[in-house]
């Protein structure tokens, strides 16, 4: 029987659709349902296995799944001897310090001898110690916002994307200690079989991951220009260039960043283009 690689996802939730929808972009077919723990692809050798973004840590340790999708945070907390194979940079969030209204905060020293709820004590302890802050943990595993309010903690340490729910819970958030995105961990534990399928898999999502990053554009220009705009925007090795009918004027296609688009496009609208068009990039590789 052939070899197949096994990638556990979290089994619903943003971080789940993120991480499926990326896959679905590399061209591998499946049919994700709610109702199913397992599934296979059609087109390539990857079974899907969905669970606890908790438990994703401990199936990949013990070689239950090869390879992982799940947030930086629950790998730091559980120390899994784990390989961080790629940052994908999605699912942002941060793991933030929050108090009720009328604690008096002026830095993490504030916390000296105070209770704090928290699904991270790891997480929250290494940052604590590292300033001298002795403080005792209450670990809970859900609804960390209302322990202040029926008594159980003084503040709280806590996953926050919106801190709508904070506001919800009477809390205030005074500082961001621990930043979290998805990342794919994996398996020490791989035979030679399956790291070839995970090669071939990461030559899809690299190609899928550095097309996000990027913009194609085409655009007419003067063709005395031409030098100027090469220099601004060279493209993934230069520019193309085709001639247009009209004398003294070229098309110009290329490849721009994401993060300098629109200082980018302010030149090239300076230097005369016009005509310009922006299209996302699918995939791309070098």
């Amino acid at each position: 029987m052939a070899e197949r690689l096994r990638i556990a996802i979290q089994k619903k939730g943003r971080l789940s659709e993120e991480s499926l929808e990326k896959i679905k972009t590399c061209g591998i077919k499946f049919g994700t349902s709610s109702r199913v723990l397992k599934e296979s692809a059609t087109n390539f050798p990857l079974d899907f296995l969905y669970v606890r973004d908790d438990d994703i840590p401990k199936y990949v340790e013990d070689g239950v799944a090869d390879i992982g999708i799940v947030g930086r945070n629950e790998v730091d907390e559980q120390e899994k001897d784990l390989d961080i194979i790629r940052d994908l940079g999605f699912a942002s969030c941060r793991l933030s310090v929050a108090v009720p209204h009328g604690f008096t905060y002026t830095g993490l020293q504030s916390l000296e001898g105070k209770r704090i709820a928290t699904s991270y004590p790891h997480i929250l302890k290494k940052v604590l110690d590292k300033q001298g802050v002795s403080a005792s943990f209450v670990t809970v595993t859900g609804s960390v916002e209302i322990t202040p309010a029926i008594g159980v903690a003084d503040a709280i340490c806590d996953l926050v994307s919106t801190g709508a729910t904070l506001a919800m819970n009477g809390l205030v958030e005074v500082e961001a200690i621990y930043k979290s995105t998805a990342v794919m961990i994996g398996s020490k534990m791989l035979s030679v079989e399956r790291k070839v399928i995970l090669d071939r898999f990461l030559v899809r999502l690299d190609a899928v991951m550095k097309a996000q990053n990027y913009k194609y554009i085409m655009f007419n220009l003067p063709e005395a220009q031409l030098k100027k705009v090469a220099d601004i925007i060279g493209g993934m090795k230069s520019p193309t260039v085709t001639p247009l009918m009209e004398k003294g004027w070229i098309s110009v296609q290329t490849v721009i960043c994401e993060d300098t688009f629109w200082e980018d496009f302010e030149q090239l609208k300076a230097l005369g283009a016009q005509g310009i068009l922006v299209t996302p990039i699918e995939k791309m590789t070098e």
